[in-house]
C-alpha cells in the first residue's frame, strides 16, 4: 500500500509508534486521538509517552509532512484501530471482569463516516474473541451504501482484519519492525489487503489465519507472559527469604531447554516484585 494514506485511530503506546514507523517509510499518516492536548503535542513534534527513539521519529514525521494528528477521522485508504480495551467498572467483586468495548465501537462508528469502497479496516486492540466481527457490524450499521465481508464475503467493498501488536515497552520501535505479525482476515482477500498495509515496514513474517484464531492468539500470548511474570515474582519472594540471587537463578534455569519459560518473568520492565 505504498504512497497511500494510513490512518491510526488511538495515539497511545501502540498507535503513536505505529504511526511514526509508517511515516518513517514515507507513508502519509493521519493519527487520530480524541484528546486535543495529545494531538497538539504530537503536531509540535513531541510525544506524551516515554519510549526510546519515539520522539525523534515523531519529530521527523511531522517535519517531513508524512505525519499529522487530528481529533476526528479523515479519509484514508487503511484504518488501524488501536484504542484501549479496559475492564468495565462497577461490577461485583465475585464476578468475572468484562472488557469495555465502547472505545472500539466509538472508533468504528467514527471511521465509518469516511469509508469508501476499497478501504481496509484493521483492529489492533487486545480484544475478546468475536470483537472484530462486532466491529464489522458497527461499521455496516453506519454505512448501508457499502458492503462488508460478514454479508458479502470476498467481494465486499471493505476489507476487515485483526492484527494485534506483539511488542514490549522499551523496545517497541524495533519490535514493530522486526517481529512477525499474525493477521486474521474475515476473508482471504481481507488478509491479503492487511498484509499489503504492513509490508511497508514489517520485516518479520506476516502469518495469516482466520480472525477468531488471531484474536485468541493475542490473548494466549498475553496470558502466557502474565503467568511467566507471576511465576518469576513468586521465585523472587522465595529467593529473598533464602538469600539467593533470583537473576542468577533464572539465568541458570534457562540453560536447560525446558527452563526457557522463566525468561518471560525476567522481561518485566520493573523489579520482579511488579505484580
Amino acid at each position: 500500500m505504498t504512497s497511500k494514506r494510513i490512518s491510526i485511530i488511538g495515539l497511545g503506546y501502540i498507535g503513536l509508534p505505529t504511526a511514526a514507523v509508517f511515516a518513517s517509510r514515507k507513508q502519509k499518516v493521519i493519527g487520530v486521538d480524541v484528546i486535543q492536548d495529545t494531538v497538539d503535542i504530537i503536531n509540535a513534534g513531541k510525544v506524551h509517552i516515554d519510549e526510546p527513539g519515539l520522539e525523534l521519529m515523531v519529530k521527523k514525521g511531522i517535519n517531513s509532512g508524512f505525519l499529522k494528528a487530528v481529533t476526528s477521522p479523515e479519509p484514508a485508504d487503511a484504518f488501524l484501530i488501536a484504542v484501549p480495551t479496559p475492564f468495565l467498572k462497577h461490577i461485583s467483586e465475585d464476578s468475572v471482569p468484562k472488557p469495555d468495548l465502547s472505545y472500539i465501537e466509538s472508533a468504528s462508528r467514527s471511521v465509518a463516516k469516511v469509508l469508501k469502497k476499497g478501504d481496509v479496516v484493521i483492529l489492533e486492540s487486545t480484544s475478546p474473541v468475536g470483537t472484530t466481527e462486532k466491529m464489522a457490524g458497527w461499521l455496516a450499521q453506519e454505512r448501508h451504501d457499502l458492503t462488508f465481508p460478514q454479508m458479502h464475503g470476498s467481494i465486499s467493498d471493505i476489507r476487515i482484519a485483526y492484527c494485534p501488536e506483539r511488542v514490549l515497552p522499551g523496545n517497541i520501535i524495533n519490535e514493530l519492525i522486526k517481529n512477525d505479525r499474525v493477521i486474521g482476515g474475515m476473508t482471504e482477500r481481507c488478509s491479503e489487503a492487511a498484509i499489503q498495509v504492513y509490508r511497508s515496514f514489517v520485516e518479520g513474517n506476516c502469518v495469516t489465519t482466520n480472525v477468531r484464531t488471531a484474536e485468541m492468539t493475542k490473548l494466549t500470548e498475553n496470558a502466557s507472559r502474565d503467568v511467566g511474570i507471576a511465576f518469576a515474582n513468586e521465585l523472587s519472594v522465595i529467593c529473598d527469604d533464602l538469600d539467593i540471587d533470583v537473576w542468577e537463578l533464572i539465568r541458570l534455569a534457562n540453560r536447560h531447554p525446558t527452563g526457557g519459560h522463566l525468561a518471560a518473568g525476567a522481561r518485566c520492565r520493573r523489579p520482579l516484585h511488579c505484580g
